[in-house]
């Protein structure tokens, strides 16, 4: 996920906790505050704060640079590796941020060093935008520091965290209006949703096989038709399980809910895979739509019952794939034209949406290795 900075260090502590208030309610990851300011954020709520200086205090992140090479009050080097902010920051325990104004190319190569150094690097731009952040990126590929772009809109977050594809790893956003916090949340999560490519698949085998655990996932979130979560008996191949968001005959919708199948399956979950049974309160589950768009959402509770399940059986490219459903009217998969479709309304032949992916798992983790899966 995309992390979402506030800068809280202008005004008084009336006008800026508004705008923390507003930053917790919209899933905010950091406050960078006033020293003086953290504890009062603190009792605000359970986020990280982060301040400036030059020696650790309370802050969870110490962000060092400005009054140094980082916004320009000192000339930097010749040799960055002798920077104040570079000796600083190898010698300073827990986590460090760096903090530094891009006012030229110079300080753009300096960023990168420092970078090299520290746990999070702070970029903020003058009159430059795309162009330095991308050699940013590619400079600090490979080491464990995250970038985090500053920005003071939604549509300036939305460029930073698309930028080379990957993007920073999260903005921080300057700015009084209230909106704008909120603005630049959804512009987050949206830009922390990865596409997966979902194919056509053709049912070639339906039928009852009995009793048998069945689990039932209710999410924190409420999804809308097309969306579902991706489902199946091998790990490489999984059914786009659509939610219960649309009204039945026989019960009220409940759009937080995928009635996911048998505890064996596999759930698509980030990258990786986690069987079904393992799901508990708290865990994080992925959800899927139509046009392979992710989220990410929280589980709220998973019930496992007793219920008739049916085998389903389809084939991409000559490859076998299977996975086990409660036998009802309320549990579907989604169609190739996107619309959902019972299981008791499917027949050999029909063609559904799902995720294939041609390779084993081992762990819930993608591997080139020859596994059988049956």
């Amino acid at each position: 996920m995309k992390e979402k900075w506030l800068m809280a260090c202008e005004g008084s502590w009336e006008e800026i906790k508004p705008r923390i208030t507003t930053a917790l309610e919209s899933g905010f990851d950091c406050v960078v505050a006033k020293p003086e300011d953290v504890d009062k954020v603190r009792k605000l709520g359970d986020i990280l704060v982060a301040s400036f200086g030059t020696e650790r205090e309370k802050e969870d992140i110490l962000v060092i640079g400005r009054g140094g090479e980082g916004d320009g009050s000192v000339p930097l080097p010749e040799d960055f590796g002798t920077s104040l902010d570079i000796s600083l920051a190898r010698a300073t325990e827990g986590t460090v941020a760096g903090y530094v104004e891009i006012k030229s190319k110079r300080y753009e190569q300096f960023a990168v060093e420092l970078g090299k150094n520290v746990d999070y690097l702070v970029v903020v731009g003058t009159d430059w935008k795309v162009i330095p952040l991308e050699n940013m990126i590619a400079g600090l590929q490979g080491e464990k520091v995250k970038i985090i772009s500053g920005v003071k809109t939604a549509e300036e977050a939305e460029v930073d965290l698309a930028t080379l594809e990957k993007g920073a790893d999260g903005i921080l956003l300057d700015t009084k209006d209230l909106s704008e916090i909120k603005r630049v949340q959804k512009a987050a999560e949206k830009a922390g949703m990865a596409r997966l490519d979902l194919v056509s698949a053709k049912i070639t085998e339906i039928r009852p096989v009995g009793m048998g655990d069945r689990v039932c996932v209710d999410t924190c979130t409420m999804m809308h038709p097309g969306e579902g979560m991706l489902i199946g008996s091998q790990s490489k191949a999984a059914f786009l399980v659509h939610s219960e968001s649309e009204e039945s005959s026989y019960v009220a919708a409940r759009p937080f809910r995928v009635n996911a199948g048998a505890v064996h399956a596999y759930v698509k979950v980030g990258d990786k895979t986690r069987y079904l049974s393992e799901l508990k309160a708290g865990d994080e589950v992925t959800i899927v739509d139509v046009e392979g768009q992710t989220q990410t959402a929280i589980v709220g509770r998973v019930k496992i019952e007793k219920r008739p399940l049916m085998l389903i059986e389809a084939e991409v490219d000559g490859e076998k794939m299977s996975t086990l459903l409660q036998n009802a009217e309320t549990i579907k998969l989604v169609g190739e034209d996107g619309a959902p479709k019972s299981v008791t309304d499917l027949k050999v032949g029909d063609r559904v949406l799902v995720h294939f992916e041609g390779k084993a798992r081992h762990f819930g983790m993608s591997i080139e290795e020859s596994i059988l899966e049956r």
